[in-house]
């Protein structure tokens, strides 16, 4: 059995969000076949397998940031036995409620008590630091006023 890693597919890729798995294990698969969809710094880009075989077991999760040269697929060589993996429950098992563990006990305060208050809020000056206060700007000189003009042109 191989490994098919995540190839690189570009001269500054260092790694990849796996976006989706085109195949599924039992598929066949041959040179070029596209095996899955990542995501770069360049956009999403389709992974051509370069090798022949058998998909035996997938090696990534969907969603997963992986470097260049992390482990893709496990690959079984033609009329290699492909062994099943052993079923992983996406969801925990329900567990009966008379095996569940006992509740933890209420430990939030009487409505009547307050909570201390905290003090490094009384410590906190009002407003921005000194540091960013700034002096206001001073104020722009009167304007005066432009001589009438008759309305003649010189």
């Amino acid at each position: 059995m191989g490994v098919f890693a995540l190839p690189s597919l570009g001269a500054d890729m260092e790694d990849a969000v796996l976006v989706e798995f085109t195949v599924a294990p039992g598929d066949a698969v041959k040179r070029g076949d596209v095996v899955a969809v990542v995501e770069t710094q360049k956009g999403a880009i389709e992974v051509e397998c370069f090798e022949e075989g058998t998909v035996a077991a997938l090696q990534a999760e969907v969603g997963e940031r992986l470097p260049v040269g992390a482990p893709l697929l496990r690959l079984a060589a033609r009329g290699e036995a492909v062994e099943p993996e052993p079923a992983v429950p996406s969801e925990p098992a329900a567990v009966p409620p008379e095996t569940r563990p006992a509740q933890a006990p209420d430990t939030a305060l009487p409505a009547d008590t307050a909570a201390p208050p905290d003090p490094r809020a009384a410590a906190a000056p009002a407003g921005p630091p000194p540091q960013a206060r700034r002096p206001a700007a001073p104020a722009a000189p009167p304007r005066t006023p432009a001589p009438p003009s008759s309305g003649m042109a010189a």
